[in-house]
């Protein structure tokens, strides 16, 4: 899930409002608050970790989300995936898995060249 996703569905479950969070962290107004809700911007490590305090998470949590967000390997295809994923059920996860396994293996036999052994 997006760091903006989870913010939001923190401070819902919370019953907190941005004007509420930033009250709780230093230096932050409502405004950047709300811009972190909406994707817009991120905050920074220290932000988070008041933020994660905010909430009553532990500060682990948001800062690996955020990592994630982060990741300059993760395509855009792979964390629409992955946000997808985390919404099916373990049964679907696993049928998911095995499909992509499955279109894996096909793609390697086709990329693999026949071998030119003698007969």
């Amino acid at each position: 899930m997006a760091l903006d996703t989870t913010l939001r569905l923190l401070a819902r479950t919370s019953g907190r409002s941005a004007a509420d969070l930033a009250a709780a962290i230093p230096r932050v107004g409502a405004a950047t608050v709300r811009a972190w809700m909406a994707g817009e911007k991120l905050p920074g490590r220290e932000q988070l970790i008041a933020l994660a305090r905010a909430l009553g998470i532990p500060a682990g949590a948001l800062l690996s989300e955020l990592a994630t967000q982060l990741d300059p390997a993760r395509t855009r295809g792979e964390s629409d995936l992955l946000s997808a994923y985390r919404g099916l059920s373990p049964r679907q996860q696993g049928a998911l898995i095995e499909v992509a396994r499955g279109m894996a293996a096909t793609r390697q036999r086709r990329r693999r060249p026949a071998s030119k052994e003698p007969r």
